[in-house]
């Protein structure tokens, strides 16, 4: 096809990406070190390169130009000039052709080729060396697409970050073995949001749904060659578009229609999103977009030599969110999400990649104030993993309100303290009231920790309490990856067994874990599957099992299990005391002199300096009330007594109470199937290894007759 047939004129340096104003397309891209961009244009299938077409202007360092007569559904691509150089950072190959960083949809997948490579693979000057060849055959392109969507009136359920359920889950595994739901829809947003799903998530008592990564990306070169993918999304390529193979029509309005119908029926939205690095990885990698397109901008280089990337992430390289360009790149994708595909929120993965300057990680730096600041943003869920794994990126608690933020601590301790270490007992006790130590400053609500014992990355609940050992085989490494300490036990044999005994003590075990996650202050976050006892069979690092490994066994699910976490949560939104936002402190409160927070002994003292240090000790007792800062209007008699035994059976001496009130068994997890049952006596014995709950409620005219 011939250039001349196509009109193009200066276009407009707005938006960013490819938009159509009714008469053709305007194209804008950010480079501030090319010397040409060429825009290519393909053919209906994607196939055939037709066109190129010089962008003619340049303003500051975003090229433009527009189109007259494209419309939507046009292929494209783009071709960057430059210096390839990287010893200086930059890597300009015009022979290879680059995804728009701002595309809305990408058609198809990487097909990997050393052509997909800026240098030859075979000269013994690696990635100093310069190669010719035509990388379009292998790449998938970017697609104009109309993103207009008839919500209807949707609304954001808008979850007070108090009551949230947090359930984590991934668009594929969560529905690939339902057999109740249209085959067309397994594994892809449809189904997720399909009637079975929603049924199942509103049973269970789910007010928001996180979702690991839905942003387009690549299966990893070495996985593939092992007939493996990256099933978690942990490798983006694009920020703006939805992931492919999650599309059951091809149409980006899938995913709107999934949060739409999340939406209908209660259920908040929060997306995984990956901002600390992409797909392109080290030297080695890729040409497929931003490396391209200005290596030497879109990536954090080495001071010392800018032929090398900082890799804080541990993919190889690192995003330069101190470049005002990548900023901005990432707030418009944010934005995007909010505004066009009406998500409620963001879960950052190794935030602490985006909070690092050249000083180290900074709470008050460019990523944080913008966000802060911005009246779209600022709005939604914030959710941080506190750490990356360069030096100083740790920094659990140490993010700005209002992010929370996953704790990691949490996790370990619950699962020691149930495992039966030693000296586990103060630390369970710091867990269950919001890591105080950790978020109680700079006006931080005991929301901001998000709790679990079980996510993602690792173990299955029930996998936590049925291998010591990670097992790992099936990824192709020697079982070499994945986490070697995670706190578990097989309680006797290493993985599924007949014992009876062992696998009661195995749920009672899960039950524990389960219930001291909704009792704490904080926000309960719940891996998919836990609830029904699902198992990767010891694979504690499924990123590339898209198959049964990976996905939710559905077909025998636990139901007992299922009706006791439908319990806990129905008894966590019941009960104010323990959603609070406020911290719990031991303070007396004005009104009656009480404690808001009372550690117990099981013969009722208080625990002396000495015994909190005592190795051995294992059952812990905590009245909770109403923290004194909790203001009038959210103020409430609600009390909630808890004994988590860890040891043997043993007698524990109830709180006293009013006398117009009364303590009612709530929760047993020696007994699960247990009704609500009054308490007749002021000492009862609790199982062991158990969790008990006791809720003060008023006495009736007909208990008092």
């Amino acid at each position: 096809m011939n250039p001349a047939q196509f009109q193009v004129s200066r276009g407009a340096a707005s938006p960013l990406g490819a938009s159509f104003d009714g008469n053709g397309i305007n194209f804008a891209v950010f480079s501030a070190h090319a010397e040409k961009i060429e825009l290519c244009l393909f053919d209906g299938d994607g196939r055939r390169e037709v066109c190129r077409l010089v962008l003619p202007e340049r303003d500051g360092d975003i090229w433009h130009g527009f189109v007259d007569g494209l419309r939507p559904g046009t292929i494209y691509g783009y071709r960057v000039h430059g210096p390839y150089a990287p010893e200086d950072g930059h890597r300009f190959n015009p022979n290879k052709l680059l995804l728009d960083p701002y595309t809305r949809k990408i058609d198809g997948a990487v097909e990997w080729s050393d052509a997909l490579l800026g240098f030859k693979a075979s000269s013994s000057r690696r990635d100093l060396s310069f190669d010719t060849r035509d990388s379009a055959p292998y790449m998938p392109k970017s697609v104009v697409v109309d993103t207009a969507f008839d919500w209807n009136g949707d609304r954001s359920p808008r979850v007070d970050p108090a009551d949230a359920i947090i359930y984590e889950t991934h668009v594929k595994g969560q529905t690939a073995e339902r057999s109740d739901i249209d085959p067309a829809m397994r594994g892809r947003f449809l189904g997720l949001s399909s009637a079975p799903m929603l049924d199942h998530l509103t049973g269970l008592g789910i007010t928001t749904v996180e979702l690991l990564p839905v942003q387009a990306f690549v299966d990893d070169r070495f996985l593939v060659d092992q007939g493996l993918r990256n099933y978690w999304g942990y490798n983006s390529i694009g920020f703006f578009s939805p992931e492919p193979r999650y599309l059951s029509h091809g149409a980006v309005s899938d995913f709107q229609r999934m949060v739409q119908q999340f939406h209908a029926a209660g259920i908040e939205v929060i997306v995984d999103v990956v901002y600390n690095h992409t797909a392109e990885g080290d030297e080695t990698g890729p040409t497929l977009s931003f490396r391209g397109l200005d290596n030497r901008s879109y990536y954090r280089l080495r001071a010392d030599d800018q032929r090398y990337y900082e890799n804080f992430s541990g993919t190889g390289n690192s995003l330069n969110i101190d470049h005002p360009m990548v900023l901005r790149m990432v707030l418009d994708s944010m934005r995007y999400w909010v505004e066009i595909m009406h998500v409620d929120g963001f879960r950052f993965d190794l935030a602490s990649v985006l909070g690092r300057t050249g000083q180290g990680f900074d709470r008050t730096g460019p990523f944080f104030k913008a966000v802060l600041q911005d009246p779209v943003l600022s709005r939604v869920k914030l959710i941080a993993e506190p750490w990356d794994i360069g030096p100083g990126g740790y920094q659990l608690g140490a993010y700005p309100a209002p992010f929370l933020e996953w704790n990691d601590q949490y996790r370990d301790d619950v699962r020691r303290f149930w495992r039966g270490d030693e000296n586990m007992t103060a630390k369970l006790a710091e867990r269950l009231v919001g890591s105080a130590l950790q978020f109680d400053h700079s006006g931080r609500s005991a929301f901001s920790s998000v709790n679990f014992v079980a996510a993602h990355d690792g173990f299955t609940l029930s996998d936590v309490v049925s291998y010591s050992h990670k097992q790992n085989e099936a990824n192709g490494e020697g079982n070499q990856d994945g986490h070697n300490e995670n706190h578990t036990d097989n309680m006797g044999v290493e993985g599924a067994t007949i014992d009876p005994d062992i696998n009661l003590a195995r749920a009672q075990r899960k039950r524990n874990l389960l219930t001291t996650l909704l009792i704490s202050q904080g926000t309960p976050m719940l891996l998919a599957g836990d609830e029904i006892g699902n198992s990767q069979h010891g694979n504690n690092n499924a990123y590339c099992q898209d198959n049964p490994i990976g996905w939710i066994n559905w077909t025998d699910p636990d139901t007992d299990l299922l009706a006791f976490v439908q319990k806990l949560i129905g008894l966590r939104k019941a009960h104010p005391v323990l959603r609070q936002r406020h911290f719990l402190h031991s303070h007396r409160r004005p009104e009656d002199g009480m404690a808001d927070l009372f550690w117990r002994m099981p013969d009722g003292r208080e625990p002396s300096s000495d015994e909190w240090r005592e190795p051995h000790w294992r059952c812990l007792c905590v009245e909770i009330r109403m923290a004194t800062t909790t203001p009038a209007y959210d103020a409430s008699e609600d009390e909630i007594f808890a004994v988590l035994n860890g040891g043997e059976r043993s007698e524990v001496v109830l709180p006293p109470c009013r006398d117009d009130r009364k303590w009612v068994q709530v929760i047993d997890t020696a007994r699960p199937t247990l009704s609500t049952v009054d308490v007749v006596d002021d000492r009862v014995m609790v199982s062991a290894a158990s969790v008990t709950l006791f809720a003060l409620e008023a006495i009736s005219s007909h208990d008092a007759d």
